[in-house]
């Protein structure tokens, strides 16, 4: 008896999930199959009950804010299941109606057909490290607002700060010395600074166990052969570990490039070849934080003390391929800027290179078995 073969869409939402079934074949049945609770058990229920006859089942649903739990349950149950980028999935021109039903059938059905592309789900050890390197990122992301607060209060009221450089101790030293005629304006100044001490604290402390967290992890080695680079400081080697995962499953650095959208664009046609800006078709919170690495690129080339003792812990491979890096980007940023290109061109253009080598790197590094 020829096993029978299930395709199935979930529409995953926070307190309800749609189901739809596609049988195996091309012209087979797609069909709902209802609604289920969203929580874990109610998923590991459904999973029982359609492989109660020995159905084999193949599973698939949108990434979105429910995470990988559901991925994560179905595969230690054995069942096949893959996420899909809610962007990658291909859509009908024209179509207006949009449901939950809807869009789990259209899950099934393009899962039968093999026109979804999987995307890769990080281990636990992975996922937290990633949680603990963006929570920093939004810490700083607050820092950055409260700062842009407390200068644009200061801004209204005509209070200019004459040195070339803020937060340092002399402008501590000017804002500590500003006063308010009025209470309430003082009490609104206090609060803004308060909230800027607090967001640079919260930094510290999340960069903090960054550190301490970082070397007990499975990537530790891959984050410190990171760092033998120009540019790339422990936060940076951190989030591009964290958000990427292991770089040597990609087997071409142009596919790491590509995931993390620094490819240019294109619409070409017959003889007509055009292109465009970068896809930002992927991980924007690595392509980020190599973009910032790509200013260290403008001054010449040359080993800092802190790159130095940093080179002095990796493998003498390692230390080559950032020297290497080091001398071809710093030449690349200076031709393109004879060249007339504008800064933020130049720096995007590095930062896909910087990938590249980082892809080269983490070759020579091993992971630690995890």
């Amino acid at each position: 008896m020829k096993k029978r073969t299930i395709f199935v869409g979930l529409d995953v939402h926070k307190n309800s999930i749609d189901v739809a079934i596609a049988e195996d074949g091309r012209d087979a049945e797609v069909r709902s199959y209802g609604t289920i609770g969203g929580d874990l058990a109610s998923v590991a229920r459904l999973a029982s009950k359609l492989r109660a006859k020995g159905a084999t089942l193949h599973v698939v649903y949108e990434a979105g804010p429910c995470g990988y739990g559901i991925y994560r349950t179905l595969t230690d149950m054995g069942v096949d299941c893959i996420v899909v980028a809610p962007s990658m999935i291909p859509k009908r021109s024209g179509q207006r109606v949009k449901t939950d039903r809807r869009d789990a059938l259209t899950l099934a059905r393009l899962h039968r057909a093999g026109e979804l592309s999987p995307v890769y789900v990080p281990q636990q050890e992975d996922e937290a490290m990633r949680d603990l390197v963006r929570a920093r990122e939004d810490a700083k992301e607050a820092e950055r607002k409260a700062k842009q607060r407390l200068g644009s209060f200061l801004l209204r009221h005509a209070r200019r700060y004459s040195g070339k450089k803020t937060w340092t101790r002399a402008h501590r030293r000017w804002l500590s010395e500003q006063r308010f005629a009025h209470p309430a304006q003082q009490i609104v100044f206090e609060e803004y600074v308060g909230a800027v001490e607090h967001g640079q604290c919260r930094v510290e402390r999340l960069t903090d166990q960054i550190r301490a967290l970082v070397s007990e992890w499975r990537l530790a080695p891959v984050v410190e052969a990171f760092q033998a680079m120009r540019g790339v400081s422990l936060i940076v080697a951190a989030t591009v570990a964290a958000e990427v995962g292991d770089l040597s499953r990609f087997d071409h650095p142009g596919q790491l490039m590509a995931h993390l959208g620094l490819i240019p664009s294109e619409h070409s046609s017959g003889d007509k070849v055009r292109r465009g800006s970068i896809t930002k078709a992927g991980n924007s919170h690595a392509r980020r934080v190599l973009v910032e690495g790509g200013w260290s690129y403008r001054h010449p080339a040359r080993v800092s003390r802190a790159i130095l003792q940093r080179v002095e812990k990796v493998p003498e491979a390692v230390a080559q391929i950032a020297w290497k890096a080091q001398l071809r980007l710093c030449g690349r940023y200076r031709r393109l800027a004879a060249a007339g290109k504008p800064s933020q061109v130049i720096v995007t253009a590095i930062a896909r290179e910087m990938a590249g080598f980082l892809w080269a790197i983490a070759r020579e590094v091993p992971i630690r078995a995890g």
